[in-house]
């Protein structure tokens, strides 16, 4: 017996629904857990599983590119400390 949803069969999400979606994840801490929630919910249609998936992506390798330019930053401003 195959479990898996066909992710042809799911329906159409709306143009509304994905506005809403988008205005959802522009809360701070909110939007942060929905994406978690629609990304690894059972029940959530695959489009936007997949959309979360990739906004979680997204926001990892921002946060990692971040952390890299803030250490170079940091390590210029207390090397020219130490002259």
């Amino acid at each position: 017996m195959n479990t898996q949803r066909n992710p042809f069969d799911s329906p159409i999400i709306s143009l509304g629904e994905w506005v809403l979606t988008l205005f959802i994840t522009a809360i701070p801490i909110v939007g942060f857990v929905m994406l978690f929630v629609w990304g690894f919910g059972t029940e959530t249609n695959p489009t936007k599983a997949n959309f979360a998936k990739a906004v979680l992506i997204m926001m990892v390798i921002g946060v990692f590119i971040w952390i890299v330019i803030f250490g170079a930053i940091f390590t210029a401003v207390i090397s020219e400390m130490e002259m």
